[in-house]
């Protein structure tokens, strides 16, 4: 199925959802390291990824020392070791399982945000992203680029944004955090042009809690009050849902399954 430009495919489960849209990364990490010395890598921290990430790391014959890994966001002020904190998340889900070459880390912690920022866009223009590895929130954003702070023209390649109160609910709706108030408020992100430069972009979101969202991704309009409308523009973008994520789809009637 297409929309726009977005390729859409939908699983029974989201085990399946995950180990297909694996297998279809995988794929495409050879076929780039075969071509090229260095693949430059994106990748995505929540609970949606998981089932991605654990056949991503299964997967064989993937020449890891060839790659550079980035992720995309970081919350401001949560200590470095925390479960939640995004760089850790993917160190302890994928990162300490493979041996790349280099890993980016983006530092919530330091002195100065915006020099933070600045040092993150400066590696990811030093190496330019091939494959970004995504979901999309319930309220639409794609990294931490809520509605409120989304920009398809950014200027930036990486900003600090104030974190609306969807996307801080979704993370005690996702069990990372016990009470909305243990949400920290704000997070580096990487901005909408930063991914949308990647050439190669896999867009897992399973669980009924993203069926919302994943309607409005094939059926609004193309604008910043629905980020993730804006991957129907990839040239090279595949979305991946499961039955529950997908629930929506059928109220739709452009949409269609068969």
């Amino acid at each position: 199925m297409k929309i726009d430009q977005l390729n859409i495919e939908i699983f029974k489960t989201r085990q399946e959802m995950g180990v297909t849209a694996a297998k279809a990364a995988a794929a495409k990490i050879r076929e780039l390291a075969s071509q090229q010395p260095q693949v430059n890598i994106i990748f995505a921290s929540a609970p949606s990824q998981n089932e991605f990430l654990a056949a991503l790391a299964s997967e064989e014959n993937i020449d890891w020392r060839k790659v550079n890994a980035f992720h995309m966001d970081e919350y401001v002020g949560l200590p470095s070791d925390a479960p939640q904190n995004f760089g850790q998340f993917l160190k302890v889900k994928l990162f300490d399982q493979i041996g790349l070459s280099s890993v980016f880390y983006i530092n919530g912690n330091a002195t100065a945000s915006q020099d933070e920022c600045k040092r993150y866009a400066a590696l990811l223009t030093q190496y330019p992203t091939d494959i970004v590895c995504m979901g999309i929130g319930e309220n639409g954003h794609i990294a931490f680029n809520d509605p409120h702070v989304a920009d398809f023209n950014d200027p930036e390649l990486v900003k600090v944004v104030e974190l609306d109160l969807a996307s801080r609910n979704q993370q005690v709706n996702d069990k990372c955090f016990d009470t909305l108030n243990e949400v920290p408020t704000d997070a580096i992100t990487l901005t909408i042009p930063a991914l949308m430069k990647a050439r190669f972009a896999y867009c897992m979101v399973p669980g009924p809690t993203k069926a919302q969202a994943v309607a409005n991704t094939v059926s609004q309009e193309i604008s910043e009050a629905f980020p993730s409308t804006i991957l129907r523009q990839h040239p090279h973008a595949t979305l991946y849902i499961d039955q529950d994520s997908s629930g929506k789809l059928e109220e739709i009637s452009s949409f269609n399954k068969a």
